[in-house]
């Protein structure tokens, strides 16, 4: 890892350099361990969207056979009620009193608002008929589109999570190298504080201040930061401090 330098050369202790690299990997760590819980998700999206499709075009075809059975049910329906209703019409002539053609009436009555319900469904089958023949390539064509896209990504994401234990097993390996040789004071102190405090924990000077909570250094501790040969944490946040030129005010 390169060192931070100023004008003068290197300025940070062994230690600190150490824990940068530490500080790196931690946070490659953090990122596979977080790819982890989001690529299931995106997968399972995905997929949903492959299943909802083919769904699309199942439900279509259920729905299209229900509804010929049902145009075929109702016709037959209305074929039956017409002879009905001819054989009752027939009976009128033969009818003697009056309640028997009240009785007569109401029945054709109702053989009439039955054919004609059936009438109006039948119509109705026979335009939800169409438009799902019409639209029925469309959806094949749309569900194997989606097939196609998603079948990729759900392919790239598949070889990306097999490949995501092997490199948080490389980088864990990486990391016991460097704790190993990080002085257990620093250490404790980098573990500690990246239990508590939100990342990074080694954080360099920026215009004389703490570059993680920007509180100001005073100025004995912001020369031991300088000089680099001793580890300082900031006293307010307990963050590492390390000095990067490029970040702080140029030297008076």
């Amino acid at each position: 890892m390169n060192q931070v330098k100023t004008d003068e050369g290197p300025r940070m202790h062994p230690d600190l350099e150490l824990l940068l690299e530490l500080q790196h990997i931690d946070y490659d760590i953090g990122e596979l361990e977080r790819s982890k819980e989001y690529m299931p998700d995106m997968m399972g999206s995905l997929q949903n969207e492959i299943d909802i499709s083919s769904k699309a075009i199942e439900d279509a075809r259920v729905e299209l056979v229900e509804l010929t059975a049902r145009q075929k049910t109702c016709e037959l329906e209305v074929t039956s009620m017409q002879e009905d209703l001819k054989r009752y019409q027939s009976q009128m002539l033969s009818i003697k009193t009056n309640k028997e053609y009240d009785a007569l009436v109401t029945e054709i009555d109702s053989l009439k608002t039955r054919i004609s319900e059936c009438e109006t469904e039948i119509l109705a089958a026979e335009e939800r008929i169409e438009e799902l023949n019409g639209s029925q390539e469309a959806l094949e064509s749309n569900a194997k589109v989606i097939a196609e896209n998603n079948g990729k990504q759900l392919a790239k994401l598949q070889e990306r999570m097999d490949s995501v234990g092997d490199k948080i097993a490389e980088c864990q390996h990486e990391r016991q190298r460097i704790v190993a040789k990080v002085g257990k004071p620093s250490l404790s102190i980098y573990e500690r504080v990246r239990r508590g405090k939100a990342a990074p924990v080694v954080v360099a000077l920026k215009k004389r201040a703490c570059g993680g909570c920007f509180k100001s250094v005073p100025p004995q501790r912001y020369h031991e930061i300088r000089k680099g040969d001793k580890v300082v944490c900031c006293d307010n946040c307990g963050r590492l401090l390390v000095y990067d030129a490029t970040s702080d005010i140029p030297k008076e």
